[in-house]
Protein backbone atom coordinates (compact mmCIF):
# COMPACT_ATOMS: atom_id res chain seq x y z
CA UNK A 1 0.00 0.00 0.00
CA UNK A 2 1.49 3.30 -0.52
CA UNK A 3 2.87 6.09 2.58
CA UNK A 4 1.10 8.83 3.70
CA UNK A 5 1.53 12.07 2.27
CA UNK A 6 3.72 12.66 -1.01
CA UNK A 7 6.02 9.54 -0.82
CA UNK A 8 2.75 7.79 -2.00
CA UNK A 9 2.83 9.89 -4.93
CA UNK A 10 6.45 8.96 -5.62
CA UNK A 11 5.65 5.52 -5.02
CA UNK A 12 2.31 5.38 -7.12
CA UNK A 13 4.92 7.28 -10.08
CA UNK A 14 7.74 4.91 -9.73
CA UNK A 15 4.63 1.63 -10.27
CA UNK A 16 3.59 3.77 -13.20
CA UNK A 17 7.06 4.07 -14.67
CA UNK A 18 7.41 0.42 -14.60
CA UNK A 19 4.32 -0.30 -16.26
CA UNK A 20 5.07 2.18 -19.02
CA UNK A 21 8.23 0.17 -20.14
CA UNK A 22 6.43 -3.09 -18.95
CA UNK A 23 7.52 -6.38 -22.29
CA UNK A 24 5.48 -9.34 -19.93
CA UNK A 25 1.84 -9.34 -19.21
CA UNK A 26 1.82 -11.49 -15.88
CA UNK A 27 -0.76 -10.98 -12.73
CA UNK A 28 -0.19 -13.63 -11.36
CA UNK A 29 3.24 -15.76 -10.06
CA UNK A 30 5.19 -16.83 -13.03
CA UNK A 31 7.51 -19.97 -13.77
CA UNK A 32 7.54 -22.96 -11.25
CA UNK A 33 8.76 -21.06 -8.14
CA UNK A 34 5.47 -18.41 -8.87
CA UNK A 35 7.93 -15.86 -8.34
CA UNK A 36 6.33 -12.22 -9.02
CA UNK A 37 7.76 -9.83 -11.86
CA UNK A 38 8.47 -6.54 -10.68
CA UNK A 39 5.79 -5.49 -13.78
CA UNK A 40 3.18 -7.71 -11.83
CA UNK A 41 4.36 -6.01 -8.23
CA UNK A 42 3.75 -2.48 -9.43
CA UNK A 43 0.54 -3.48 -11.10
CA UNK A 44 -0.91 -4.34 -7.61
CA UNK A 45 0.42 -1.79 -6.21
CA UNK A 46 -1.64 0.54 -8.33
CA UNK A 47 -4.59 -1.70 -8.06
CA UNK A 48 -4.22 -1.30 -4.27
CA UNK A 49 -4.15 2.51 -4.48
CA UNK A 50 -7.34 2.51 -6.63
CA UNK A 51 -9.18 2.67 -3.12
CA UNK A 52 -8.03 5.89 -1.50
CA UNK A 53 -6.78 7.52 -5.31
CA UNK A 54 -8.66 6.77 -7.80
CA UNK A 55 -8.61 10.43 -9.25
CA UNK A 56 -4.87 10.30 -9.47
CA UNK A 57 -4.56 6.47 -10.42
CA UNK A 58 -6.77 7.05 -13.48
CA UNK A 59 -4.90 10.41 -14.56
CA UNK A 60 -1.69 8.49 -14.56
CA UNK A 61 -3.56 5.34 -16.12
CA UNK A 62 -3.78 7.96 -19.34
CA UNK A 63 -0.23 8.74 -19.16
CA UNK A 64 0.72 4.69 -19.46
CA UNK A 65 -2.23 4.55 -22.25
CA UNK A 66 -0.38 7.45 -24.39
CA UNK A 67 3.08 6.33 -23.51
CA UNK A 68 3.29 2.95 -22.78
CA UNK A 69 4.22 -0.28 -24.20
CA UNK A 70 2.27 -2.69 -25.20
CA UNK A 71 2.06 -4.79 -22.28
CA UNK A 72 1.85 -1.89 -20.00
CA UNK A 73 -1.52 -0.39 -22.43
CA UNK A 74 -3.15 -3.67 -21.51
CA UNK A 75 -2.48 -3.30 -18.01
CA UNK A 76 -3.99 0.04 -17.97
CA UNK A 77 -7.06 -0.79 -19.53
CA UNK A 78 -7.22 -3.88 -17.60
CA UNK A 79 -6.89 -1.50 -14.68
CA UNK A 80 -9.12 1.07 -15.83
CA UNK A 81 -11.84 -1.21 -16.31
CA UNK A 82 -11.95 -1.22 -12.12
CA UNK A 83 -12.57 2.88 -12.42
CA UNK A 84 -14.49 3.44 -15.84
CA UNK A 85 -15.77 0.29 -17.49
CA UNK A 86 -17.16 2.56 -20.61
CA UNK A 87 -13.96 4.28 -21.06
CA UNK A 88 -11.78 0.71 -20.88
CA UNK A 89 -14.17 -0.81 -23.27
CA UNK A 90 -13.28 2.69 -25.45
CA UNK A 91 -9.68 1.74 -24.70
CA UNK A 92 -9.81 -1.92 -25.82
CA UNK A 93 -11.75 -1.28 -28.90
CA UNK A 94 -9.00 1.11 -30.09
CA UNK A 95 -6.52 -1.07 -29.63
CA UNK A 96 -8.40 -4.26 -31.57
CA UNK A 97 -6.10 -3.28 -34.18
CA UNK A 98 -2.65 -2.74 -32.57
CA UNK A 99 -0.34 -5.40 -34.18
CA UNK A 100 2.52 -5.44 -31.68
CA UNK A 101 3.13 -8.17 -29.55
CA UNK A 102 4.20 -8.61 -26.09
CA UNK A 103 4.74 -11.42 -23.86
CA UNK A 104 2.52 -13.24 -21.61
CA UNK A 105 2.51 -15.13 -18.64
CA UNK A 106 -0.63 -17.75 -16.97
CA UNK A 107 1.49 -19.65 -14.22
CA UNK A 108 4.28 -21.24 -15.61
CA UNK A 109 3.22 -21.25 -19.09
CA UNK A 110 5.14 -18.33 -21.69
CA UNK A 111 3.26 -16.90 -24.68
CA UNK A 112 2.85 -14.06 -27.21
CA UNK A 113 0.53 -12.59 -28.34
CA UNK A 114 -0.40 -8.89 -30.27
CA UNK A 115 -2.30 -6.07 -27.93
CA UNK A 116 -4.93 -6.17 -30.92
CA UNK A 117 -5.59 -9.99 -29.87
CA UNK A 118 -5.23 -9.42 -26.44
CA UNK A 119 -7.88 -6.48 -27.00
CA UNK A 120 -10.31 -8.64 -28.82
CA UNK A 121 -10.21 -11.47 -25.96
CA UNK A 122 -11.02 -8.58 -23.62
CA UNK A 123 -13.85 -6.80 -24.99
CA UNK A 124 -15.27 -10.76 -25.73
CA UNK A 125 -14.81 -11.22 -22.16
CA UNK A 126 -17.09 -8.25 -20.84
Amino acid sequence: MFGIGKKWERELGAAVDELVGADTLAFGGVGFAGALLPVTEAYQRIEAALDDHPEEVRRQLDRVLAEGSPAGRAYAATLLERIDPTAARTVWTSLRDDPTEFTTFVGCVMGRTTLGDYATRRLAAA
